[in-house]
C-alpha cells in the first residue's frame, strides 16, 4: 500500500494543522471545514491526520466498531461476543457522487437473493464511526446526502429505513470537509455544523514554495523512504494527542473565561449558542494540547480565530473571516466587561449599560430615501438607481422534472438521488423490492424448493431516482426613462441580488437583460459569481424609449447560447415591463414585433413570468397580453417578492 504523505512534513498551514489536531484531541468540537483555492494541499493534510489518531479497541465481531467498554445496546450486530481487537482509526472518504444507500447502508442484496433473508449492509457512516469522515468538495454534495449527514452529525447516530428494514446504529465521527469557494458556497445549515473553519492559500514566499516543491518531489521519488524519515515526528504528535486526550477531563474552564467567551460571541452577533459551545470546547482542547490545566485568555483567542469566521458570514456578500483589528477590539471589550466598576450605577437612559444602537434615519423601517432626478439632465443621463435592499428568497422552482444538471433547486432525474419508483426500461441501479416483487409469484412455477429466489431477466427492475438541479433565472428588464423606470430598476435589482444569494448556495445561474433607447443589452451575463453580479448591477442605466421586442429577442439569444453550453440547465424568464412597446425597426409595428418575439420564446418552451409595472388609475393591461403570448403568467410589480414569484412559477407550464 502506498504510504500517505506525513502530517509533519506538510509545509506551513499552521492554523489548519492546529484545527485538525484540536479536533483529534476533543472530537466534540465538531470537525473542520477547510476553505481554499485549488492546489493548496487541503486533501493531503486531511488524509495524513488519520495516521496520528490513537488505535481503537473494538468488539471483534462487530461491523460498527463498538467500544467494548461502552457497547451500543441498539447495535445491529448485538449481542456481541467477548473477544476484542485493536485497529487503527478509520479515514472514510465520501465521494461527491455517492448514493444514499452508499452513505447510510442498504439491504444485503446477496443474502436476500440467495438465502431469502433480510440483512443490513452498513454504509460509510458506519465505517466512519469513531474515526474521520472526509468530504472533499463538500459544497458540491447533493442535498439529500447533506440532510443525512446533518442528522448523523447532530445526533451521533444514523437511522436507516430501507426496504422494510429499520436500523439504528452509532455514528460518531470527526467531520472534515474541504471546498473551493469559487465553485459555490456551502449550505448554511451544514456550514454551521462544522466546529472550526480555516482559510488556506498558497504561500507567496519564495523560500516556502521552494521547500514545498522539494518535499513533494522527494515524496514522489520514494514514498516509503520519505514517510520513514518523518515517522518519528509523526509518532511524537500521536503521543502528544493521546496525552492531551487523557488530560482533557482535568482542564478547568474558569467562570471568567466563560464570560469572556459569551461576551465575544455576543459582540460578533453570531446566531444561536453553538458558537459559544464550540469556542469553549476548543479553548479547553487548546489548553490540554499545550499542556496546561486551566483555560486562559490566550486559549480563548485561539478558539475564536478558528470557530467564529464562518459564523459571522450572513450571506455571500459578506467577506469571510475576522480582521485582526476586529478580533482585538472584541477581546478588549470583553475584558472591560469582565472588570465592572463597582461605583458605576445604571445608565440614566435605562438601556442596561450596553452600547447605544446606531442612529436610524427618519424614515420607515425598510424604506429607502427617494432619489430625485438631477436638474438639467435628460432621463437617459440620470445615474443608475441604487438597488433596493434584498429580501430572503423563497425557493423558486421551474415546474416539471429536468435532466439533472447538478444543483439544489428544481426536481430532476438523477443517478444519485432518492429512489422514487421502479422501472423496466430506465433507471440507475437495481430496485431490489421491485425485482423481488416481480419474481415472487413465479417461484413455485420455476421449481424453487429451498431458500433464495429464482430470478430471471424479465424480473429485473431498475431504480428511478430523483434529485435536484440548478437552473438559469434570466431577468429581462424594461429600463426606459422616467422616475417609474428608476423605481422598477431599484426593485428588480434588489430581487436579483436576493435571488443571487440563494443561487450562490443552490448552484444556479442568474442573468439580466435590459432594454431601453433603441436596443437591448446584456447587463449581467449568466453567472454564479456574486462579485461580478454586484459590480454589473451597480452600473445599470435608465432612460429612453422601450424596445420591448429587441429585449425579448436578446433574452432568447442568451438562453440559446446557454442551452448550447449546458443543455440540461432549464431556464426561467422573468420579464419586468409595463407591456408598452415604443421602439422598433423602421416600418415595423413595435407591439406586433413584441408579440412575435414572445411567441418565439413560447415555442422554445421557456417558462416565463411577466411582472406588470404599469401604474396609474387607467391600466391598459398590455403586460397581461405579453404574458399570454409567452405562455406564462403575470403579476404586478408590488408583488415582486420571493413569496409571490415562487407561487407563480410553480403554476407555470412545464418547460
Amino acid at each position: 500500500m502506498t504510504a500517505r504523505f506525513p502530517f509533519s512534513a506538510v509545509v506551513g498551514h499552521e492554523d489548519l494543522r492546529l484545527a485538525l489536531l484540536l479536533n483529534a484531541v476533543h472530537p466534540a468540537i465538531g470537525g473542520v471545514l477547510v476553505r481554499g483555492e485549488k492546489g493548496t494541499a487541503k486533501s493531503t493534510i486531511v488524509r495524513a491526520l488519520a495516521a496520528l489518531l490513537p488505535e481503537l479497541e473494538v468488539v471483534a465481531d462487530c461491523r460498527f466498531a463498538c467500544d467494548p467498554a461502552a457497547q451500543d445496546p441498539a447495535c445491529p450486530d448485538a449481542p456481541h461476543g467477548v473477544a476484542t481487537r485493536r485497529r487503527p482509526a478509520s479515514l472514510v472518504e465520501l465521494p461527491v457522487g455517492a448514493t444514499e444507500d452508499r452513505l447510510v447502508g442498504s439491504l444485503d442484496l446477496e443474502r436476500a437473493l440467495t438465502e431469502g433473508v433480510r440483512a443490513y449492509q452498513p454504509g460509510l457512516l458506519a465505517a466512519a464511526h469513531r474515526g474521520v469522515l472526509y468530504v472533499d468538495e463538500v459544497n458540491l454534495l447533493h442535498d439529500h446526502l447533506v440532510d443525512l449527514l446533518l442528522d448523523a452529525a447532530a445526533m451521533g447516530r444514523a437511522h436507516v429505513e430501507r426496504e422494510g428494514v429499520s436500523v439504528s446504529h452509532a455514528a460518531s465521527f470527526l467531520l472534515v470537509g474541504t471546498m473551493n469557494p469559487e465553485e459555490g458556497e456551502l449550505r448554511p445549515q451544514l456550514l454551521d455544523r462544522f466546529g472550526l473553519t480555516v482559510q488556506v492559500a498558497a504561500a507567496r514566499d519564495v523560500s516556502t514554495r521552494t521547500e514545498v516543491i522539494r518535499r513533494r518531489l522527494a515524496y514522489e521519488a520514494d514514498q516509503d523512504g520519505f514517510a520513514a524519515n518523518w515517522a518519528d515526528a509523526d509518532a511524537e504528535l500521536a503521543v502528544r494527542i493521546e496525552k492531551a486526550r487523557a488530560a482533557l477531563a482535568g482542564v478547568t474552564l474558569p467562570d471568567t473565561e466563560l464570560r469572556r467567551i459569551a461576551a465575544i460571541c455576543a459582540a460578533f452577533e453570531v446566531d444561536g449558542m453553538r458558537a459559544d459551545l464550540v469556542v469553549a470546547r476548543t479553548a479547553v482542547a487548546n489548553a490540554a494540547w499545550r499542556g496546561g490545566d486551566t483555560v486562559t485568555e490566550q486559549d480563548v483567542e485561539v478558539a475564536v480565530r478558528l470557530a467564529l469566521p464562518h459564523r459571522r458570514r450572513r450571506d455571500p456578500f459578506d467577506e469571510p473571516g475576522i480582521e485582526e483589528e476586529q478580533l482585538q477590539e472584541a477581546m478588549q471589550q470583553a475584558a472591560e466587561q469582565l472588570e465592572p466598576d463597582p461605583e458605576d450605577g445604571p445608565d440614566d437612559d435605562g438601556d442596561g449599560g450596553g452600547s447605544p444602537p446606531p442612529e436610524r434615519e427618519e424614515q420607515g423601517e425598510g424604506e429607502q430615501p427617494t432619489q430625485q432626478p438631477q436638474q438639467g439632465k435628460a432621463p437617459s443621463e440620470q445615474p443608475p438607481a441604487a438597488p433596493a435592499p434584498g429580501f430572503k428568497a423563497r425557493l423558486l422552482q421551474v415546474p416539471g422534472v429536468g435532466e439533472g444538471a447538478p444543483g439544489r433547486r428544481s426536481r430532476s432525474r438523477s443517478n444519485s438521488g432518492r429512489v422514487v419508483r421502479s422501472s423496466t426500461v430506465d433507471g440507475s441501479g437495481l430496485h431490489l423490492v421491485g425485482t423481488v416483487a416481480a419474481a415472487a409469484p413465479h417461484q413455485i412455477a420455476r421449481g424453487r424448493t429451498g431458500p433464495g429466489l429464482a430470478i430471471r431477466g424479465e424480473d429485473v427492475r431498475l431504480a428511478v431516482r430523483e434529485g435536484k438541479e440548478g437552473n438559469l433565472v434570466l431577468f429581462a428588464v424594461d429600463a426606459s426613462g422616467s422616475m417609474a423606470a428608476r423605481q422598477r430598476m431599484s426593485a428588480v435589482s434588489g430581487a436579483v441580488l436576493s435571488l443571487l444569494r440563494d443561487a450562490y448556495q443552490r448552484r444556479d445561474k442568474v442573468g439580466v437583460v435590459t432594454f431601453r433607447g433603441a436596443s437591448a443589452e446584456v447587463a449581467l451575463p449568466p453567472t454564479s459569481s456574486v462579485d461580478a453580479a454586484v459590480a454589473r448591477l451597480r452600473r445599470l442605466r435608465t432612460g429612453g424609449r422601450t424596445p420591448l421586442a429587441d429585449g425579448l429577442l436578446r433574452a432568447r439569444k442568451v438562453l440559446e447560447v446557454e442551452r448550447l453550453r449546458d443543455p440540461r440547465r432549464r431556464p426561467l424568464l422573468v420579464v419586468v415591463t409595463d407591456g408598452r412597446a415604443t421602439a422598433a425597426a423602421p416600418g415595423h409595428d413595435p407591439v406586433h414585433d413584441a408579440m412575435r418575439a414572445a411567441a418565439l420564446l413560447a415555442a422554445d418552451g421557456v417558462a416565463a413570468v411577466v411582472v406588470d409595472c404599469e401604474q396609474g388609475p387607467v391600466r391598459l393591461g398590455l403586460a397581461n397580453r405579453l404574458a399570454t403570448a409567452l405562455g406564462g403568467v403575470g403579476l404586478r410589480l408590488e408583488e415582486l417578492s420571493a413569496d409571490q414569484v415562487a407561487g407563480v412559477v410553480r403554476a407555470t407550464r412545464a418547460a
